[in-house]
């Protein structure tokens, strides 16, 4: 049996034993923009992101993804980026403060998420929640890709715990 998985906290230094969220920081535009192109075209903080390009500008919010797992307790959480057409991201940025803000958008899955390929965005709907909470991702239940088929169907628990490894290992090495 494989030991419980503990990590040092990025935000309180603390060592937990409980599931991190697997969270990307930034979309994958962002992140394969040069350190350059990152300065003059990119903006990012904790929850938007913009590529401003001289003909358009690419808009990105982060929000999260709660994937099934089928054989235990507790599910996985992911903190992932998807785009967003200009009103739908000028909505969201409007109401970001807005506690009892609650609607839903289109938008694009912005991360490659490992063990999966990519060959094609997957489309999500983007649901705000009331309080404050980061938007809840659904992909869509009609587009053929693995990961949109794991989402409806769960993992199991190691498999989760698996990519959770794997992404703790990731992050400590890039560290």
């Amino acid at each position: 049996m494989p030991e419980p998985i503990k990590y040092i906290c990025s935000c309180c230094g603390k060592e937990h034993e409980e599931w991190p969220a697997l969270a990307f920081i930034a979309p994958d535009n962002y992140d394969h923009l040069s350190d350059e192109e990152k300065e003059q075209l990119g903006e990012l903080d904790t929850d938007f992101c913009t590529i401003t390009y001289p003909d358009h500008t690419d808009k990105f919010i982060r929000c999260t993804l709660t994937q099934k797992v089928t054989d235990h307790c507790e599910d996985m959480e992911y903190g992932l980026w998807v785009s967003l057409s200009d009103k739908s991201y000028q909505d969201y940025k409007d109401n970001f403060d807005n506690e009892n803000h609650k609607t839903k958008y289109f938008g694009w899955l912005c991360n490659d998420l490992p063990d999966y390929e990519f060959n094609d965005n997957i489309p999500t709907t983007v649901l705000t929640k009331l309080g404050n909470d980061r938007p809840e991702i659904v992909p869509h239940n009609d587009f053929e890709h693995p990961f949109v088929h794991d989402y409806y169907n769960g993992i199991n628990k190691a498999e989760a715990e698996r990519r959770i490894r794997d992404m703790l290992e990731k992050t400590s090495a890039n560290d």
